[in-house]
């Protein structure tokens, strides 16, 4: 569920996200190489996602066209491009993990949490989304929560794993 106030909201960084900007825009031959990590430091200032008023902020400071950024920030699925909850939960669906059930993991999250896949629970707590490969393979099937994968999952104690992890909210 989106939050009108969260879209119009004013975006800017804090000192030291402007800090890491400038150093990251120093650390490589050209600025739109500092792209990536730029805009990750946006999404973590700004709630989980990358807002177009954050994109243009960015924009401004390392003086790159939005349209530059954004080509980047829609390539990637590691950047949100709408608000997410204080779990956002990504469960991988490549080959591994949909052998493994991770189909079915979306669809138990989601009915459990009641929120459709891809927006926000009602309380703002839990966003569900289905990813390509995250890369654990090993404990397919998985997911990423906020920055921490977790896994092996199963349908069985998936809830009461998102649960605890919840309270710790």
């Amino acid at each position: 569920m989106e939050k009108d106030s969260s879209l119009n909201k004013k975006f800017q960084l804090s000192e030291e996200g402007l800090a890491f900007v400038q150093k990251e825009m120093k650390r490589y031959e050209t600025k739109r190489s500092a792209i990536l990590p730029c805009l990750y430091r946006v999404q973590k200032e700004n709630g989980g996602w990358v807002s177009p008023k954050a994109v243009s902020h960015l924009s401004q400071i390392m003086d790159i066209p939005e349209a530059q950024i954004n080509e980047v920030l829609l390539f990637y699925t590691m950047y949100n491009k709408h608000p997410v909850g204080k779990l956002h939960i990504q469960v991988c669906c490549n080959l591994s993990c949909a052998m493994n059930g991770s189909r079915e993991l979306v669809d138990r999250l989601c009915n459990s949490f009641n929120v459709k896949e891809g927006e926000q629970s009602a309380d703002g707590m839990v966003t569900i989304s289905r990813v390509e490969c995250l890369g654990a393979c090993d404990i397919a099937p998985m997911a990423q929560v906020n920055e921490e994968y977790i896994g092996p999952l199963n349908k069985e104690t998936v809830v009461d794993q998102v649960k605890g992890l919840l309270k710790q909210k």
